[in-house]
């Protein structure tokens, strides 16, 4: 009872602080606009690494990042990352070393004031139109020709169920073996207790952590659904090891 209060007490107060923070940080991002790719995405993630600094800080949440120094120098990669939480997204964006963006539903970019942000952070994916999906592919490979990473969520939802992931699907990999592009699987822990999918109007202050884990080559697999199958096991078998 005293948690599930003082879980909303946690949610208005770090809905405040998001908010403020993303207020003062927006003509930062309006700025980013003078640049042509792929520095202006630079830039702006520059400034998102301000605000979710600041964000975190402020919400009581305690980020530990391993791994980064499997991304080398002069290479750009295709990251994947498993999905419990909408914490996961303001995590892995700012998380990822160097320029990146992410795979995102549409739906998100209709959001007043935030949608400044989320467009410019993102490649946008209308699930229910086919004709998004092939054009949301072809915006990726832009992305990874531009010599930004490009993350992507290959579970498609948020796992919801009690298993370490929900089964992934082909993009990512597909895309790998398009472009010749190494995957970088990222293991995100802790974000499913901050902000539980069972619970409403409910946020909880804590350790959270992102492991990158080194780089796949595609050339090591003969069909993209053979990587798919080593990736997810590899990230299960991380995930239950904790």
């Amino acid at each position: 009872m005293v948690k599930n209060i003082l879980g909303r007490v946690f949610t208005v107060w770090g809905a405040i602080v998001f908010i403020v923070s993303m207020l003062v940080f927006i003509p930062a991002v309006w700025v980013t606009d003078i640049y042509a790719e792929p520095k202006r995405t630079a830039s702006f993630m520059q400034v998102m690494r301000m605000w979710m600094d600041v964000f975190f800080t402020l919400s009581g949440v305690r980020l530990r990042i391993l791994g980064r120094d499997h991304f080398k120098k002069g290479e750009n990669y295709i990251v994947v990352c498993n999905h419990n939480s909408m914490m996961d997204v303001p995590l892995s964006s700012p998380g990822i070393p160097g320029a990146n963006k992410t795979i995102a539903k549409i739906e998100m970019a209709k959001v007043p004031v935030f949608s400044i942000i989320y467009k410019r952070g993102s490649v946008l994916l209308d699930r229910k139109s086919d004709a998004s999906r092939r054009e949301s592919y072809l915006a990726m490979k832009n992305v990874l020709e531009n010599g930004m990473h490009m993350c992507i969520y290959p579970e498609g939802t948020r796992n919801k169920s009690e298993n370490p992931l929900k089964p992934f699907q082909d993009g990512a990999f597909r895309l790998s073996f398009d472009t010749d592009k190494k995957i970088i699987p990222c293991v995100i822990r802790g974000t499913r207790k901050m902000l539980p999918h069972n619970k409403t109007f409910f946020f909880w202050p804590g350790r959270v952590s992102m492991e990158f884990l080194p780089a796949i080559d595609p050339k090591d697999f003969a069909s993209a659904g053979e990587m798919k199958e080593y990736v997810f096991n590899l990230m299960w078998e991380r995930l239950e090891k904790g």
